[in-house]
């Protein structure tokens, strides 16, 4: 199947870092992929994954790639330090998260031009790799709902799954196992409706309602690829005490 073009400009850099990595990406995972219909074909518009693995970034960024959209990921501004590292992050037009320091909004106003400028921002709601057993979704945070809200762009449900056995968290482990390649689904679906609210004032409540949309997508989603029902109640990292380690044994649609 021959790729799309890409709908939007990116650097020279970008380029070469896709021409070089998606061949690898091909040999050391299997795509089981699903929902690219539901991309925007132009202009900016905001995606929001779960978050299984540190190895997410690579799939999620294929499967955008070759459905013609270039993601710019909310990243931890410790990525920014290295050197190379750092020239490769500014050059692909990544954008560094400040936690806990009063350059935290600067992340909202980077990914808000660039949404402007129209871009593909990629979010993880959940702000970090999910703690909940068995990996379903945590509870979400308000920044996709607020860039989606302000910027009037869609917010685009996404769900991945497998990288977890590729690289699984919270083990220490730093090598992904990638022999034989691993099976990762991508599933995105379509856009909220958000017209009842485009028009209120992105007040917490307003955040909220929408927040808990997106992560209810998400984890319908999610449930689509497990074929199993999520928990209930969907874990509060604030309240509730982690549970790692114990994965589901049921294979992926």
């Amino acid at each position: 199947m021959q790729r799309p073009p890409m709908r939007e400009d990116i650097t020279p850099l970008y380029r070469g870092i896709i021409t070089t990595v998606r061949p690898v990406l091909r040999k050391v995972t299997a795509q089981r992929w699903s929902g690219e219909e539901h991309l925007p074909g132009t202009g900016g518009f905001v995606i929001a994954s779960n978050h299984v693995s540190n190895f997410d970034h690579f799939p999620l960024a294929h499967f955008l790639v070759d459905h013609g959209r270039a993601p710019h990921f909310l990243a931890k501004s410790v990525l920014f330090d290295p050197p190379g590292l750092k020239q490769i992050m500014k050059g692909t037009g990544q954008i560094p998260v400040y936690r806990g320091t009063t350059r935290a909004s600067d992340a909202l106003s980077a990914a808000t031009a660039a949404l402007r400028g129209g871009a593909c921002v990629c979010v993880y709601p959940e702000g970090t790799i999910t703690k909940a057993a068995e990996y379903w979704p945590m509870t979400g945070k308000s920044g996709a709902a607020r860039l989606a809200l302000e910027t009037g762009c869609p917010l685009v449900p996404m769900a991945i799954w497998g990288t977890q056995d590729i690289l699984e968290p919270y083990t220490g482990l730093r090598l992904p196992k990638v022999i034989p390649p691993r099976p990762v689904t991508v599933r995105v679906g379509p856009a909220l409706d958000l017209s009842d609210v485009r028009a209120e004032r992105p007040t917490p409540a307003v955040l909220g309602e929408v927040t808990n949309r997106l992560m209810d997508a998400i984890t319908g989603l999610l449930e689509e690829i497990r074929g199993q029902s999520a928990p209930s109640h969907r874990f509060d990292p604030r309240k509730d005490t982690p549970v790692r380690g114990k994965k589901s044994k049921k294979r992926s649609s």
